[in-house]
Order: structure tokens, then sequence, then C-alpha cells
């Protein structure tokens, strides 16, 4: 089946699951290829917030993935977080756009000082250096010092920092809504097209 493009999801430790998980859910219904990268504590994340327990092997972990949001054979790929020859580890092959959600303040930092001590801080700096697109949603408060001129070191570079602050204006009941705001806002500047949300100044979400 020919996708429509490639993009890496990246889940850090951060608080946040449900943005990354319905970003995921939502690409996939989309027919976008996802390459998706996973932290030791972002499992532990996944399994507190959505109780869903992800196995430490990429292989077990993409099919549980694959399962629970009944993607196409191929689309959905999990890589370890310790796996230098996956697509993502070079600039060779490497996906141009890639989101970090959620992005934890430790996750911001090594990204920003260039560490690549695993594949999702490598997979971020190969992006940068390739001049693709890295979108970044912290799920922290407040901020630091330390944080906000990491953050600002990153804006400079072209990198989008995108906090997970989800807006009231579309008047939402649910946490859902909540989250759906955050994802179309991420779907926004990926240039996807959705109808998550409502918009400002618009009735029902543009199509």
């Amino acid at each position: 089946m020919q996708y429509k493009e490639t993009i890496t999801l990246a889940f850090s430790g951060a608080s946040g699951a449900p943005y990354g998980l319905r970003l995921l859910e939502v690409l996939l219904a989309q027919q976008f290829r996802v390459y998706v990268l996973i932290s030791s504590a972002a499992r532990v994340v996944l399994d507190t917030e959505s109780n869903i327990k992800l196995s430490a092997n990429e292989d077990k972990a993409t099919e549980q993935l694959s399962s629970l949001f009944k993607s196409q054979p191929g689309q959905l790929q999990v890589f370890g977080k310790d796996n230098w020859f996956s697509p993502v580890a070079s600039g060779s092959a490497a996906p141009k756009k890639m989101v970090v959600c959620p992005c934890s303040a430790g996750s911001v930092s090594a990204i920003a000082m260039g560490a690549s001590d695993n594949l999702l801080e490598r997979a971020a700096d190969v992006v940068i250096k390739e001049r693709g697109q890295l979108i970044l949603v912290p799920r922290e408060t407040p901020f630091s010092e330390i944080h906000l001129e990491n953050m600002l070191k990153l804006a400079k570079l072209g990198v989008t920092i995108m906090p997970a602050a989800p807006g009231f204006y579309h008047q939402p009941q649910t946490i859902n809504d909540l989250v759906d705001f955050m994802v179309a806002r991420i779907l926004d500047h990926l240039n996807i097209e959705h109808t998550l949300t409502k918009r400002w100044g618009y009735g029902e979400g543009k199509s």
C-alpha cells in the first residue's frame, strides 16, 4: 500500500501520553506511515496514564500498537532506543518530519545539546541537521530558566516549541476535546487537514 508520507512520532517520559496516542491514531487513520520511538520512561507513563503495557521489545510493541489502532501491515513500526540501524538514525533515510509528544524537559535539554545518547535524541538531531521539521510538545509546569533557555535555543534553530496548553474557546466538554485541541494544532503545523476542533472565527472544523 502506498502511504502519503512517513512521520516520526516519539514519546518521551513527560506526562501527556493521551496527546501522543491520539496523534498516532489520526496519522494512521489518514494513511501516513509512522515510525514510533518510545523511551523507557514513556512506557511507564503509557501504563500509568493509558493502561497500555507496551513491551520493551520493538517487534512486540509494533504488534501491540498495530493491533490497538488497526493499522495496515507495515504502516507502523516501533524502533527501540538503541536501534542505530533504523532509518531515523541517518540523514540519508530519516523522515523529514518528527514530533516528540509528549516531550520531557530532559529530552528538550538533550536535543538542545545534541546529545544523541539514544535513538529519540539522535532522530531529533538528524531532523535538525537535515533542515527538516521538528515539533516538540513539552508538558511541564512551571518552566525553569534552564527549560526556557533550551527551548529558545531550539526555536532559533527552527524547531517548533508547542507546549501542551489547550485552549478553551471551542468550549470543550470532555478531556478528549482538550486532547483533540492540541492534536489539531500539531496537525496544522504538519500541514495535515483535519476536522478535530472548531477554528477561531469559524463554525465547524475545516476539512
